[in-house]
């Protein structure tokens, strides 16, 4: 072929066109939802759709760090795909055995300033995405936004950092302002439920914002300090049914970080805070909580805001011995210093503690999960599990640590919420984990909600702790309520919506082994319905306990149905109904199953009074452990070494041990050498059955060296310590909340170098190891108050009352006092209110001084 044949023939041929890279990308699901990822002019969206409709329309994806705007002028770079096939249990939350298979396809994408992955999800009942960068980044913001139809039912959140707002039903169009999540909305048969995941100190929470025609994702801080890769931005898709019931939370979250869950028990919570805000701080009240859970076979008692740890540790063992935990609150700020969490929760621990409720995080912001990262690791090392409140909303945080037993961030009983507020919350917060809103509230509260509907919540709600309202009086007087609430578990094995609505009515079954629990809710008369065919077949007991005509205890329904059957249940305004179903027998009259009761015990320990203890001595502790009405298997007696201390001697065992039978042991303690100063307790433990564990305590007392001639007792070590507002001041006045925010001291305008500030009611205690003769003080009230007190000053040596005062009122000169100390072990300092209260007292022991 000549050259100039072939020039002609190439001209004459058809030019072969260059490839034209994608624009638009699907990533379908294992069921019927797809994402519909598009790139038109450089611009990044994403939609859902279910059975080909479009339940959520095309909108913006894209990211910003400050090296890169990756929002806009983008290119394809390329795609991969892969299944996601995952398997895990979870120890509490709507089913405990999970499964999930998620079809994941990553898409690349760059422009002139820099690269990206979006990484899509596809799962049966949602999407989800989530950027990775090549590198850590500085992130600013994300173009991440949801465009729902403007006339979809939306039941929304507006936003506040702990989540407690009361939803409001509208539409997408109408909303306006930001909302947090979840956030629901319906477009047809179609409901969407936008959220989170895996959200944790590598990023920042988020919010929703109403923008133009979409939902914009707003991040907590205006930068992000980001490792590369993003949370998941998840939307919850298909019918009620399938969003109300789903895991995909949990799905896309990291998968746990330790594996020996032995320790995580999920219970019923007796809780007194609600019912009798001041209960906290009385430790015989808190007994008779304790007292009522042993009764009624209730895990835990949980005691709020006001304990003291001065007898903390005497209630635990008193509530371990009748086999109720305890849980004790704190405030977050109580462990917002790695000191304070390496200080306060091992003391907790050490105390016998099960686990903690923290309080008033109050934020989205990267700095606060961080926190939230390092005490959920330093409770899980500990073993000590935990419960979230004026907290954010799970973000799949159980998976990641399932110690996590539950979450507040809903607008719960404490807040007196309307109860047509009730349904939604199931269809929406209670989707993303379990949910403490600390349900049936008989007698406190607005008595909006049945007795029956209020029963009704610990099924319908979620929770793996469910911290109950009411004090146990008021249960008492329903006695077929809280015969319901004693046969309830809080850990299922399958849930399952029946009926519902997130305005009007919600009718959830729950699984936990061979029985069903069902619950029913509505806002306004009606019937609700119970169809059973998730039931086996064959005969089932079925009882149900509904509302009589007038508010009152509930009355209990006992029938024998099948599987074909429908449970129907008329209802009144702000009604509701529960039941318990079995499989029938013959002879079979009830569902209920025997209450846990711990046989009772005792055990005696020796030396009963506190034992000085001088670092490096020894001294020997015996125990008596002696059984009560029933036999008791595998039992175990042994004394405990604190911290640096040792004990010799061995743990008795008994295979069995009969009604009146005892057990001894003896053992030497060893002091430890670097032993603090102060009381220390040797637990002497008797366990036996199921984890049943009795303890009573040896105190031993370190005692500091005896103090110096002259000293000054602001220099001293305080054995004890407590004042009526705010800590005792070493050398200055009480000042208010904060240790350190005093003023000099000054008493009748004099002003002193040294000395100790209190507020009246008061007690510092100091040890003198009888080696003192004189103290001397300038007593008085001080000058910082604005209007005068009144107070009495008095002085005791080991207990024993040397010198009072009398009531000292108004802005006065000082007052010397010279007290005979000799032959005292420990001083103690007291103020009191005086007997009008305790406004103003402000009181100061100036040159408190000794002559040793």
């Amino acid at each position: 072929m000549s050259r100039l044949f072939a020039i002609v023939l190439a001209l004459l041929l058809p030019a072969v066109p260059a490839t034209a890279a994608p624009t638009g990308w699907t990533v379908t699901g294992p069921g019927q939802i797809t994402a519909k990822v598009a790139l038109t002019s450089g611009n990044l969206t994403l939609a859902v759709q279910r059975h080909g409709r479009t339940v959520l329309q095309p909108a913006s994806v894209g990211i910003t760090t400050t090296t890169a705007d990756l929002t806009k002028d983008l290119t394809f770079t390329g795609r991969s795909d892969r299944v996601v096939i995952e398997r895990y249990e979870m120890p509490h939350g709507k089913r405990l055995q999970r499964s999930t298979r998620m079809t994941e396809t990553k898409l690349g994408f760059r422009n002139a300033a820099g690269s990206f992955h979006l990484v899509v999800r596809a799962a049966p009942d949602g999407v989800a995405y989530r950027y990775v960068l090549p590198n850590a980044a500085t992130v600013t913001s994300e173009a991440s936004s949801f465009a729902v139809n403007p006339g979809s039912k939306a039941w929304l959140l507006p936003y506040n950092a702990w989540y407690e707002a009361n939803r409001v039903r509208t539409t997408a169009g109408e909303a306006s302002g930001d909302f947090g999540y979840p956030s629901l909305f319906q477009t047809g048969d179609d409901f969407a439920l936008l959220t989170e995941s895996d959200v944790d100190g590598r990023y920042a929470g988020s919010r929703l914002r109403k923008a133009g025609t979409g939902f914009q994702v707003v991040l907590a801080d205006p930068q992000v300090e980001s490792t590369g890769t993003t949370p998941w931005r998840t939307a919850i898709v298909g019918d009620l049914t399938t969003v109300s019931t789903s895991t995909l939370v949990d799905d896309l979250a990291t998968p746990a970080l330790f594996n020996d869950r032995s320790w995580i028990r999920p219970g019923k919570v007796a809780w007194s805070w609600l019912s009798e805000h001041s209960s906290p701080g009385d430790f015989a009240r808190q007994k008779q909580y304790v007292d009522f859970a042993a009764r009624h076979g209730w895990e835990y008692a949980l005691v709020d805001e006001g304990w003291s740890a001065q007898w903390v540790p005497e209630l635990i063992r008193y509530a371990r011995a009748r086999g109720v935990e305890i849980l004790l609150w704190l405030r977050w700020s109580d462990l917002d210093t790695p000191q304070e969490r390496d200080t306060v929760l091992p003391r907790i621990k050490q105390w016998g503690a099960k686990g903690v409720k923290l309080d008033f995080m109050e934020s989205d912001s990267q700095d606060r999960y961080r926190w939230y990262d390092a005490v959920l690791r330093k409770t899980a090392d500990l073993r000590l599990m935990v419960n979230f409140h004026g907290s954010t909303i799970p973000h799949g945080l159980a998976r990641t640590w399932p110690h996590v037993l539950t979450m507040e961030a809903v607008r719960g009983a404490e807040n007196f919420p309307p109860a047509a507020n009730n349904p939604v919350q199931f269809f929406t917060r209670n989707v993303a984990g379990s949910m403490d809103y600390t349900p049936v509230s008989l007698e406190v509260g607005t008595k909006e909600a049945t007795i029956a509907h209020e029963t009704a919540l610990p099924v319908v709600y979620e929770s793996g702790w469910t911290h109950f309202a009411d004090k146990p009086e008021a249960y008492e007087r329903h006695p077929q309520a809280l015969r319901y609430l004693d046969q309830l578990p809080t850990v299922w094995d399958e849930t399952k919506l029946l009926d519902g609505d997130p305005d009007t009515h919600a009718v959830v079954a729950r699984r936990n082994g061979d029985r069903w629990f069902v619950g029913g809710i509505a806002t306004q008369d009606r019937t609700l319905r119970a169809q059973l065919g998730f039931l086996g077949g064959g005969q089932w007991l079925v009882e149900t306990v509904r509302d009589p005509a007038t508010r009152a205890d509930v009355v209990r329904d006992r029938q024998v149905l099948r599987n074909t059957d429908t449970l129907d249940v008329p209802v009144r305004r702000n009604g509701g109904f529960a039941a318990v179903i079995c499989r029938n027998r013959p002879g079979l009259q009830t569902c209920d199953q025997p209450i846990r009761q711990v046989p009772k015990t005792t055990l005696t320990v020796t030396p009963a009074a506190p034992v000085d203890a001088e670092k490096g001595s020894a001294f020997e502790v015996t125990g008596t452990f002696t059984n009560g009405d029933r036999q008791i298997r595998d039992v175990a007696l042994t004394a405990t070494a604190p911290e640096g201390w040792t004990v010799s001697g061995a743990t008795v065992e008994r295979r069995r041990m009969a009604p009146g039978e005892s057990i001894t042991g003896r053992w030497r303690v060893q002091v430890g050498a670097q032993s603090p100063i102060g009381l220390v307790d040797v637990p002497v433990v008797a366990t036996f059955g199921d984890g049943v564990h009795v303890e009573q305590a040896v105190r031993a007392f370190v005692p500091p060296p005896v103090p110096a001639n002259g000293a000054y007792l602001s220099d001293l070590p305080f054995m004890s310590e407590t004042n009526g507002w705010g800590p005792v001041e070493r050398d200055r006045s009480n000042g208010e909340n904060s240790g350190g925010d005093g003023n000099p001291l000054s008493i009748g305008g004099v002003t002193y170098a040294r000395g100790i500030g209190v507020h009246a009611p008061s007690e510092v205690s100091v040890y003198l190891g009888r080696g003192c003769e004189r103290f001397t003080a300038k007593i008085g009230l001080d000058d910082e108050t604005r209007e005068p007190g009144s107070v009495a000053f008095q002085v005791f040596g080991d207990d024993k009352l040397i010198h009072d005062s009398g009531v000292q009122k108004g802005k006065a000169a000082a007052i010397p006092i010279d007290v005979d100390v000799t032959n005292v072990r420990m001083l103690s300092l007291r103020v009191t209110d005086g007997g009008d209260g305790r406004n103003f007292d402000h009181a100061d022991w100036a040159e408190a001084a000794l002559k040793c």
